[in-house]
């Protein structure tokens, strides 16, 4: 078996069995082919250095497709776009409504969620998590999390605001070892999809609730105490389970009537229906510099419903529709004369969440960013304390990326957003985050100079 660790968003693959499916489909893996870079319908003459980026990208292989929407203030986004949404022959233009898997993307949406629930005052982000989830009343912490599940009672208990902000002390089935990895495993705590091969195996031991899932975790013991350390986690999962219980309704639901549907997002799905699969993009895996697909469009993992819906993981999304999220933010909460969230709530979810004392280092070049200034951690998302070098990104700026490469970030004080659409592991393959700011700098600046 191999195994690939991923970077960022970090998503551990074992894909013995995948990839050699993939290279059954491409017997003899070259360099990924380049599809024709003459410039697309619509390709984006304003933001000319970044659209000269994108075409880059795909001239050389790095990539099938890449989109990404950008705006500054109520004007509308600018789309740019090059290359295909697979490599297939004749696979449609990558475009503002295509499809991508957005992973961990998946969690500034669910945060946002918990935060309306904050707003309404059914939940409050000091609340112990046993009031919602009574298996989590008398945790365990272990000794050795690494190589022993060997515990000790807990000192504290967990709070809503460390499962927004991953200082719960859960761990993750990709970052953890050993023992308690093989524990996340058998108990089925797995709240992810890769492709059809790993999703039969996973399907087999993982719950097939949320609440089932939730009374899972809460029998495993915590890596650290509540409250004192920053570790990436599935504490966005386990905050799904709480906004059921807390709004009486299921979490997919109360995400598609409290966000998705007053912001217009038609093209967000927990599973994409078959009369859109026509949209949706091929994930690739990189072995070295040789792409593969992991996860092709026609049987995608995503075309039927999962266990239950992954706050930490689940969604698929277009750049036109996670643009009008992060515009929403960036607005204070309304979108198009319609509020969603008080501008309060904005502000206190894209602030630092942290408990007194937890800092958080960064989690490699895609996923939140370049550590280039000091970053707390917001609602689902980090969040810069001050000012990278050259004022760019700017202190507030909120956003997070998922495992197959996608970005987003917004920026409340200039009220600019970006979204970037990719679709590979790993996601830190290429510095698109690095790059893509480089290139909208140098476009604002050739604007501005006019």
């Amino acid at each position: 078996m191999r195994t690939l660790w991923l970077g960022g968003t970090m998503v551990l693959l074992a894909f013995a069995a995948t990839t050699g499916d993939a290279r059954q489909a491409q017997p003899a893996p070259q360099p990924a082919p380049a599809p024709s870079v003459a410039a697309a319908p619509g390709a984006n003459p304003l933001l000319r250095e970044t659209q000269a980026l994108f075409d880059g990208y795909v001239a050389s292989g790095k990539m099938p497709g890449v989109v990404g929407a950008f705006g500054v203030g109520d004007a509308p986004p600018q789309f740019v776009s090059a290359g295909r949404i697979s490599d297939d022959p004749g696979a449609p233009l990558a475009g503002p409504d295509s499809l991508w898997r957005i992973y961990s993307m998946t969690k500034p949406v669910t945060g946002m969620a918990a935060m309306l629930l904050v707003e309404d005052g059914r939940i409050g982000l000091d609340d112990p998590l046993s009031k919602y989830i009574p298996a989590f009343a008398n945790m365990r912490v272990l000794t050795s999390p690494d190589t022993s599940l060997d515990s000790v009672p807990a000192k504290k208990p967990i709070l809503i605001r460390h499962l927004l902000t991953h200082s719960a002390g859960l761990g993750y089935s990709i970052n953890a070892k050993g023992p308690l990895l093989q524990e996340y495993e058998r108990r089925g705590i797995v709240p992810a999809q890769v492709n059809a091969q790993m999703e039969a195996k996973a399907r087999t031991a993982r719950p097939t609730t949320l609440a089932e899932f939730a009374n899972r975790v809460a029998a495993v013991p915590l890596i650290a105490e509540p409250g004192t350390k920053w570790h990436y986690s599935i504490g966005l999962d386990v905050l799904g389970a709480v906004i059921e219980q807390a709004s009486g309704m299921p979490f997919d639901r109360f995400v598609q009537t409290r966000l998705l549907g007053p912001l217009n997002m038609r093209s967000t799905y927990w599973s994409v229906p078959a009369s859109e699969v026509g949209r949706l993009s091929t994930n690739y895996v990189f072995v070295g510099d040789v792409r593969a697909p992991i996860d092709r469009a026609a049987t995608s993992v995503y075309l039927k419903p999962p266990s239950f819906p992954y706050g930490g993981a689940g969604l698929v999304s277009s750049a036109r529709d996670y643009d009008r999220f992060l515009h929403m933010l960036a607005n204070g909460g309304t979108l198009d004369g319609r509020r969603v969230m008080k501008a309060e709530t904005v502000a206190l979810a894209m602030s630092n969440l942290l408990p007194p004392g937890v800092t958080f280092g960064g989690l490699g070049d895609g996923t939140g960013g370049v550590m280039s200034a000091r970053m707390g951690f917001g609602a689902g998302g980090s969040v810069y304390l001050e000012n990278a070098p050259g004022g760019v990104p700017s202190k507030g700026t909120f956003g997070w990326g998922g495992a197959a490469g996608t970005i987003a970030w917004v920026d409340p004080v200039r009220k600019m957003r970006g979204t970037v659409m990719v679709q590979y592991f790993p996601d830190d393959k290429w510095p698109v985050r690095r790059n893509v700011s480089a290139a909208l700098a140098r476009d604002m600046q050739r604007l501005t100079a006019r």
